[in-house]
């Protein structure tokens, strides 16, 4: 098997329009969360979320390009830039077959698909739809158009696992690169989720924080009054590369990724299991494949979304795992900041464990003050500030409706 390296990062946040500031603003704990501007959500049950700001996709984008493309896919074109750029992969250097894309997004084109229909059926249902409504819509546009605009020729797909979608698509990458069939893989994950119906959606679902008179704190993971998560967009980017190569030609390597694990809960639609059984198991088979015990790990990115039973399953999960062992353990919820990023989710939370290793600092878990009473006290959360601690080893747990459980592990190297 080959050794599999992190040498580029890209993120486009609530919080960060690039790697720097994301980092910056969560270390300071910054929330993203604000009154809903994209559309009138005064008649919904949450009229709030994590939107991106001050993204102009012309200034990024040429107009061609805009006008074919999905949100989630522009978003997914300016994480990747980034990335590459941050990579310094001369692409024209290699064979274009060596260097893949692989792409994770829950939703796709979720934007484009409600704005189609709602033409459709204000003229009258007369058909008169968009050339570019089902290339716009489709999940894996993103991955394709990554692979076009920078003449990526290698293996090129999307990863769909609802909320683990990104996290599947870095376990992938890794997996192609290991088995020596790409040198270089872009992956990581776009959502653009924040529109009436997926709005309306999680909201008819009770899934969603409904605490519109102070949304900066309505996501708080693990604390007592916790009630629903926070809907987040944007989109994170990796360039994942064989080691020997990216030595060989003086990259930068950020970290390197030991393991990586997925379980199935096969319990319910959109639940957890109660007892985080799934949960445990992916994060026991990536320490594994990374021939690392729980007393390496030093910092572990969790899920944790905010709601009542998926922030207690989790913790359920991480206790079995660690035996109650937290000697070198720090834990921290990032989406208290971030929001909830859906399929994007994964991605930009491996960027923040990455940046973890590189800085020797584990992110907040902001607005928790009260940390809910079935929480074993040993559990180290680490609330409200950033705290220095030497990591090493940090692993990153991401799970998805349908019962997808991803954990992914980074190592310093």
């Amino acid at each position: 098997m080959k050794r599999v390296v992190v040498t580029g990062l890209g993120a486009l946040t609530p919080i960060g329009n690039s790697v720097d500031e994301f980092w910056e603003n969560v270390v300071n704990g910054k929330s993203g969360a604000s009154k809903i501007t994209k559309f009138d959500a005064s008649r919904f049950k949450t009229t709030f979320a994590s939107e991106i700001k001050d993204f102009n996709p012309e200034k990024y984008l040429d107009r061609n390009e805009v006008k074919r493309s999905d949100l989630f896919t522009q978003y997914a074109l300016y994480a990747a830039s980034e990335a590459l750029s941050d990579s310094g992969l001369n692409v024209e250097s290699m064979s274009p077959f060596d260097v893949g894309v692989i792409w994770g997004t829950g939703q796709g084109g979720m934007k484009t698909f409600e704005d189609e229909v709602e033409n459709y059926v204000e003229n009258g249902k007369n058909p008169r739809f968009s050339p570019f409504l089902i290339p716009k819509l489709l999940p894996n546009m993103a991955s394709g158009l990554i692979s076009m605009k920078f003449g990526l020729m290698g293996i090129n797909y999307t990863a769909v696992s609802a909320c683990a979608s990104s996290s599947s698509a870095i376990m992938d990458a890794f997996n192609y690169i290991r088995l020596n069939k790409a040198k270089v893989i872009v992956t990581g994950g776009s959502e653009a989720p924040i529109t009436d119906a997926s709005i309306g959606g999680f909201s008819s679902m009770k899934a969603m924080s409904t605490r519109n008179d102070n949304p900066q704190q309505a996501s708080r993971p693990f604390d007592t009054e916790r009630d629903g998560f926070v809907m987040g967009e944007g989109a994170g980017a990796l360039v994942l590369e064989e080691y020997e190569h990216a030595k060989k030609r003086g990259a930068t390597i950020y970290a390197e990724i030991g393991g990586a694990a997925m379980t199935a809960d096969a319990y319910h639609i959109s639940a957890t299991h109660p007892e985080g059984i799934g949960a445990s198991k992916a994060m026991a088979l990536a320490l594994e494949e990374a021939g690392i015990s729980t007393s390496d790990v030093n910092y572990l990115n969790t899920h944790a979304t905010s709601t009542p039973v998926g922030d207690l399953s989790e913790i359920k999960a991480v206790a079995s795992t660690f035996k109650n062992q937290f000697e070198n353990l720090k834990i921290s919820a990032t989406k208290s900041m971030t929001g909830h990023l859906l399929g994007a989710a994964g991605a930009v939370e491996a960027i923040l464990s990455i940046k973890a290793i590189q800085n020797n600092v584990v992110p907040p878990t902001i607005n928790t003050t009260v940390i809910d009473p079935q929480i074993p006290k040993a559990i180290p959360i680490v609330v409200q500030e950033a705290i220095d601690h030497k990591i090493t080893v940090a692993m990153s747990n991401t799970f998805g409706f349908g019962g997808h459980n991803a954990t992914t592990v980074f190592k310093k190297v």
